[in-house]
């Protein structure tokens, strides 16, 4: 199939705007819980009228100091509550947020608040403040900051205690739903960041098309999302935005290393992540099992489930493999749920393929994770998995009232009410990025009969062999990525006589693989560079990752790389993505030596 469009099942409302959902949440729904905030190490309710009420003091502030309508107001901070509060506050005052990465540096800040031209910026803290402040004499148009852990909330609010109601009403009343509500910059993996504009409209066109087909999923008074992925991240933003939608309770946790006991503490109906997530959870549970001597138990448990899984997406489980489920769901599957809070069913994973066999395994767990395909571009989701008719493996159909288009060279061409309307100040780039009024993605897809979309990988990214033939790398790197030893991966070859793979391993399961394989724990990877162990098991990842791919596709060599390729070594954007024209830039030598050897 080449094309393939679904109906809209909402309209949006010429003259709505996102703090319609906050009128609507405080009229309807005066006492609902509507935010769970952390307040000295607890759980601290939110109703939707006390919410309400503090947007509406908070965008009080910002108009007493000079925030116009139509101008943009950045936040850099973790996720949180006050993030939240301030993005909302932003759009009661009329203004436009502009999202940036807490990991930011400097030299980022500088490029985003100067592009965007924002006139306020709100950071969490001093070391915030400090990124800030390094590039201040060249952000000439920034006139305000406050800081969140400076009382930056209280502040504003005593602050507009002068400003009248009737103020918040003229400016709520004067955005429509094709007024820009945010400008999110793009993760820059070849270039500079764009800054993608999307609009109210955007927002709600999304938002309601989704709840509308998944209304299980979001129930008023009983569902609840816990969100630990960044708010400068459009995903992590819809999110936001979709719990007052619904509206549904969401607790924000800030660090990632608190996620585990958060579910616990917590409890959601439904999880947000992405794929490298429910790969830890994976691998650590399996990890747990063997040092227990209970591996073989374990790996028949996956088994099954993920037997199950398949046999449940075919429509028909065999009596013997339901024997086996009830057990394994005694012995194991009941405590991986549990570990995942003990009430969610579902989760929503984007940013990268999960994985079929891995999707299956969870789905036969009984915590089903729902794979979805977007860009910053088209306001998160482009396309879905239903709750009640998932293709594992696929990333879903498309939202409903927008259609997907497959170009003549597998290219996926996408179109609906939640497109960007442009790239912030680059009529260029904003032309060459629409095909015929279609937004040309630049990734490689197919749909199947029944308008599911496979993603197969980046056009830009695509190896071409010395032999001629065309390698997707995502394909066999997401498979190797998904082992519990490795950190990253990137498949090289383009003009070679055949594929490679650079390889780091997973600074966190190391010490784990260590002590299952009675090496010292003080041991660093160069230490063990050369142990036949450590290079078995990444060989062992490899060899799964060639079983995704054909022979002329599969990696023949690797060559481990003694630097981590993360964030912080500047090798990956704080969405997760390789810069991978600075790693093969970077590392040429070691690309070289596996042609060599």
């Amino acid at each position: 199939m080449r094309e393939f469009g679904l109906p809209a099942l909402y309209q949006v409302p010429a003259e709505a705007n996102l703090t319609d959902l906050i009128e609507r949440n405080a009229e309807r729904y005066p006492d609902l819980t509507v935010i769970s905030r952390k307040v000295g190490g607890r759980w601290q309710d939110v109703t939707a009228a006390q919410f309400r009420a503090a947007a509406w003091a908070t965008a009080k502030g910002l108009i007493a100091n000079g925030i116009q309508a139509g101008d943009r107001v950045a936040i850099m901070s973790r996720t949180r509550y006050e993030w939240t509060l301030l993005d909302f506050a932003i759009w009661y005052a009329g203004a436009i947020s502009v999202p940036v990465y807490e990991t930011s540096s400097s030299e980022q800040v500088q490029w985003i608040v100067s592009d965007s031209g924002a006139s306020a910026i709100v950071t969490e803290t001093d070391h915030h403040t400090a990124v800030v402040a390094a590039v201040r004499d060249q952000l000439p148009k920034l006139t305000h900051s406050w800081q969140i852990e400076a009382d930056a909330t209280a502040n504003l609010t005593a602050e507009g205690a002068r400003i009248s109601d009737a103020t918040v009403v003229e400016r709520r009343a004067a955005v429509a739903a094709d007024v820009p509500a945010t400008i999110v910059y793009t993760s820059g993996t070849t270039g500079r960041p764009k800054g993608c504009q999307l609009t109210h409209g955007n927002f709600l066109a999304e938002l309601g098309n989704i709840t509308a087909r998944m209304p299980t999923l979001f129930r008023t008074g009983e569902s609840s999302v816990l969100l630990f992925l960044p708010l400068a991240h459009v995903l992590g933003r819809i999110a936001e935005v979709a719990a007052a939608y619904v509206p549904v309770d969401i607790a924000n946790v800030s660090d990632v290393k608190d996620v585990t006991a958060e579910l616990g503490a917590f409890r959601p109906t439904l999880i947000l992540g992405v794929p490298r997530v429910f790969e830890k959870v994976y691998n650590t549970a399996r990890a747990r099992a063997e040092l227990a001597h209970r591996e073989r138990v374990f790996d028949l448990a996956a088994t099954t489930a993920i037997d199950h899984g398949r046999a449940r997406g075919a429509g028909h489980i065999p009596l013997p493999l339901r024997i086996r489920h009830a057990l394994f769901d005694r012995l194991v599957y009941r405590r991986l749920r549990a570990a995942l809070g003990g009430r969610a069913t579902h989760a929503i994973s984007g940013g990268a393929p999960l994985g079929e066999r891995l999707g299956n395994f969870y789905r036969g767990v009984g915590f089903t994770v729902l794979e979805g395909y977007g860009l910053t571009e088209t306001c998160a989701a482009a396309t879905f998995n239903p709750d009640d008719r998932p293709k594992i493996g696929t990333v879903g159909q498309p939202l409903p009232g927008s259609s997907i288009r497959i170009d003549e060279d597998g290219e996926i061409l996408l179109r609906g009410p939640n497109v960007f309307t442009g790239y912030w100040n680059n009529p260029r780039a904003t032309a060459e990025s629409f095909r015929d009024g279609w937004f040309a993605t630049g990734d490689l897809g197919t749909l199947d009969d029944d308008g599911y979309l496979t993603i197969i990988g980046r056009k830009k990214e695509i190896i071409v062999t010395a032999a001629g033939k065309n390698v997707a790398p995502a394909v066999i790197e997401d498979r190797i990525r998904a082992h519990a030893i490795i950190g990253e991966v990137i498949v090289v070859g383009d003009g070679k006589p055949f594929v490679g793979c650079l390889v780091t391993i997973d600074d966190e399961h190391f010490p784990l693989w260590k002590q299952l394989h009675d090496k010292p724990q003080d041991a660093s990877v160069d230490d063990l560079a050369a142990d036949p162990d450590l290079l078995a098991a990444v060989q062992a990842a490899v060899d799964d990752g060639n079983r995704a791919v054909s022979r002329a596709e599969a990696v023949r060599k690797f060559r481990l790389l003694h630097t981590q390729l993360t964030e912080d070594s500047g090798y990956v954007t704080p969405s997760l993505k390789l810069k991978r024209n600075l790693v093969l830039r970077d590392f040429a030598a070691e690309v070289s030596a596996i042609y060599s050897e």
